[in-house]
């Protein structure tokens, strides 16, 4: 065995962060990790080298990270001194005594954190309600609205594997936090004390079923018509979105519901999933065969936390497949603008999602925005916000009441589209051609360039911008650089878009590819999509050698 040299720097690092742990489990686990580092074994060292490298990144988003001991990990010393932070920035605000609002999904770990931070924040003088167990994230977001709370926290990593957990925070608005609240935040926690010297208290309250029986009734209400026969097949993906799926769908009258039993009970280990996102292949698997077995009229898929929402249809050929995140959010975007009484409505999707929102909302008269990626941007699009969606299967069909991803809301609004079409005769699919008809073929596609070095995101994008291609798929197009207000390079030419950037969650470099092609009548629709795809597949041809794909 190759043995290494330990720094005294680290050693002594480790050991400082070791005696201020407050979890007896994770300081025997680094201890574990230091003894067998000091006794020269390089894969020992290597480990306690990226355990420390921490701290985790706080940004918009939160943070995510392996759940773990030492800085660089999620764990109840790295949740206690960051929420320390989180409670520092509210009284900096003025928001001290304030109502915040604690939530959990059922990863490994979610428990203690959850408990952790609300235990810190009492102590910190504020008014802490803990959701009563593993609920979906958008139940913590619709509490945080409901009861005027200064923050609302939420302990999940969303879709990311088994091994991770992570802290999402919501501000008084009821919206993830936007810059400069990030920087603020990480300021704070910087400047917290050990972990064993910030004070913690009980006496914190639990709400019972009350918050989530509000919620529910809310989201039952959203169905809009009257039809109700539809034969509906579902996953959690093991995560918390089961029960309240199928509570929410029977309340609003939908009853012929069948889960994948293998994916119906909260399971931090995801055993039948390897990443447990309806976007990967292989994920939703199982649901597609239940689909088929069941003869069901729709699929529908949640993320572990239930945020996102995955629709799976019957094509035309038979089989089963799933929707893009750009399709559904058309079909429920132009649904809410048909079905929709709000006056001067306005509906927002992202840069990178696809430009055929666009051309609903003017057909209907309505007003259309385009943000940065993310939630935090899309829900704060602007007053009157009716439907806002991003094409990674984020979903918000209840801004009144949710303004954030919802996948139950919009499961259950997507039922009753799909229940309406199925009385008249339609489907999902027929639905699309008919937007298609008359907007246009959009098809999208997406690059993602999965690193192991994070510097070579970095170095594609300075290439890209030194030197940007001049054409692609034989069309000129211009490139237009969204610094500083974002990493992102948006090419351009005749109905054919490109957005590149780093994922803001993974160690990814993404491109977002979009062809359009005008429609003459319904017997082109064919020909207008063949030659969409052609002209996709060239996009993509030219574009992933510079990408490094």
């Amino acid at each position: 065995m190759n043995t290494v040299k330990l720094t005294p720097e680290l050693r002594d690092r480790t050991f400082r962060w070791i005696a201020d742990d407050v979890d007896a489990d994770t300081r025997a686990e680094l201890q574990q990790v230091l003894a067998r580092a000091m006794g020269g074994e390089a894969d020992a060292l290597a480990e306690l080298e990226d355990r420390m490298a921490g701290p985790l990144e706080f940004g918009t988003a939160g943070m995510r990270g392996p759940v773990r001991a030492g800085p660089n990990g999620m764990n109840t010393a790295v949740v206690v001194r960051t929420t320390a932070g989180v409670a520092r920035w509210l009284v900096e605000d003025g928001r001290d005594g304030g109502t915040v609002v604690i939530g959990r999904d059922a990863r490994h770990g979610s428990g203690k954190f959850a408990t952790a931070a609300a235990e810190v924040l009492t102590a910190a003088g504020f008014d802490v309600r803990m959701l009563p167990g593993p609920l979906p994230t958008p139940v913590l977001a619709f509490a945080v609205k409901r009861f005027a709370a200064v923050a609302g926290i939420q302990i999940t990593a969303s879709h990311n594997p088994p091994a991770d957990n992570g802290y999402k925070l919501y501000d008084s608005t009821a919206v993830q936090i936007v810059p400069p609240s990030d920087a603020r935040i990480e300021a704070a926690i910087a400047a917290a004390p050990g972990a064993v010297s910030v004070p913690r208290e009980q006496g914190y309250r639990t709400f019972g079923d009350e918050v989530l029986n509000e919620y529910l009734g809310k989201v039952a209400a959203l169905p809009r018509g009257p039809e109700r026969e539809l034969r509906v097949a579902a996953t959690a993906l093991h995560g918390v979105g089961a029960g309240p799926l199928e509570a929410a769908l029977s309340r609003a009258g939908f009853t012929d519901v069948h889960f994948v039993a293998e994916q119906a009970e909260p399971d931090p280990d995801f055993p039948t999933v390897s990443f447990p996102n309806p976007e990967e292949p292989g994920a939703t698997d199982l649901l597609l065969e239940l689909a088929e077995a069941k003869d069901a009229d729709l699929a529908i898929a949640l993320d572990p936390d239930a945020d996102r929402c995955a629709l799976g249809v019957r094509d035309r050929d038979g089989s089963w497949r799933m929707l893009r995140g750009d399709e559904t959010g058309v079909l429920l975007g132009s649904h809410v603008l048909e079905t929709g009484s709000a006056p001067d409505p306005l509906v927002a999707t992202t840069i990178v999602s696809s430009s055929m929102l666009a051309e609903i909302a003017k057909a209907h008269g309505a007003r259309y925005r385009e943000t940065f990626t993310g939630f935090k941007w899309l829900a704060r699009a602007g007053d009157g916000l009716v439907f806002a969606y991003e094409e990674a299967l984020g979903l918000c069909v209840n801004p009144d009441f949710v303004r954030d991803k919802d996948g139950i809301a919009a499961a259950t609004l997507a039922c009753g589209l799909a229940a309406s079409l199925k009385a008249a005769g339609k489907s999902l699919v027929d639905s699309l051609d008919e937007l298609a008809v008359r907007h246009g073929v959009y098809l999208t596609d997406q690059i993602s360039v999965r690193v192991t070095d994070l510097s070579r995101i970095g170095a594609v994008m300075a290439e890209l911008r030194a030197a940007p291609p001049s054409s692609l798929a034989g069309l000129e197009v211009s490139t237009e650089d969204l610094l500083p207000e974002a990493d992102v390079l948006r090419l351009r030419g005749e109905g054919l878009r490109v957005i590149v950037r780093p994922s803001g969650t993974e160690p990814k470099l993404k491109a977002y590819l979009e062809i359009a092609e005008p429609v003459a009548d319904a017997e082109a629709l064919a020909d207008a999509r063949r030659r969409a795809a052609d002209r996709l597949a060239a996009l993509r041809s030219d574009l992933s050698p510079l990408l490094g794909a």
